[in-house]
């Protein structure tokens, strides 16, 4: 079994890096829908509030269409709160065997809008050996065509042979080559 606690540890390191290099970019186009890196971000930081909740047995509704404003003056300081809290809620004792799959979701959601950011913002959006493996092996066919409204794109049709990133990036609905 995976170590969910290690590669969303990981990936909240790599996508803090992103979030330091898109602070002062906040009004930048991303490759998600019609959101800037300040829609971006704080719809990142409902995500991880949704899962915190979660892990907690809250009851939190998902992330909305529009996200709402949660970055305040320094946006580092709220991702490294929103990924220590993630980290601390799914550390309890029973919370991963309860909660199933979260973490493993939050993990991935966190490691492709890092991606996200650095598209946007011109950063190396190259992910940490080993993560784009285990964020496809996690999603991959979890979800219907209808379940992948709203969470995904399309997948995007990329020739075989590809690294586990284009493959993560494909499945997702994102265009690796762009």
């Amino acid at each position: 079994m995976m170590d969910l606690i290690s590669l969303y540890g990981r990936a909240s390191e790599w996508t803090l890096s992103k979030v330091s290099g898109a602070k002062t970019k906040l009004d930048f186009a991303t490759p998600c829908d019609e959101w800037d890196v300040r829609e971006l971000l704080n719809h990142m930081l409902e995500t991880q509030q949704f899962f915190v909740g979660t892990a907690r047995s809250e009851d939190f509704s998902p992330p909305s269409p529009k996200p709402i404003e949660l970055l305040g003056d320094d946006p580092v300081a709220d991702f490294e709160h929103a990924c220590s809290e993630t980290l601390t809620a799914f550390g309890e004792d029973g919370v991963i065997a309860k909660t199933g799959l979260s973490l493993g979701i939050a993990f991935t959601d966190l490691l492709l809008h890092g991606w996200d950011l650095a598209k946007a913002t011109g950063q190396d959006a190259t992910m940490p050996d080993g993560l784009a493996d285990a964020a496809y092996e996690i999603v991959h066919g979890r979800f219907t065509d209808e379940e992948r409204k709203g969470v995904f794109g399309p997948e995007v049709v990329i020739s075989k042979g590809v690294s586990a990133q284009d493959r993560l990036l494909a499945y997702t609905g994102r265009n690796p080559s762009r």
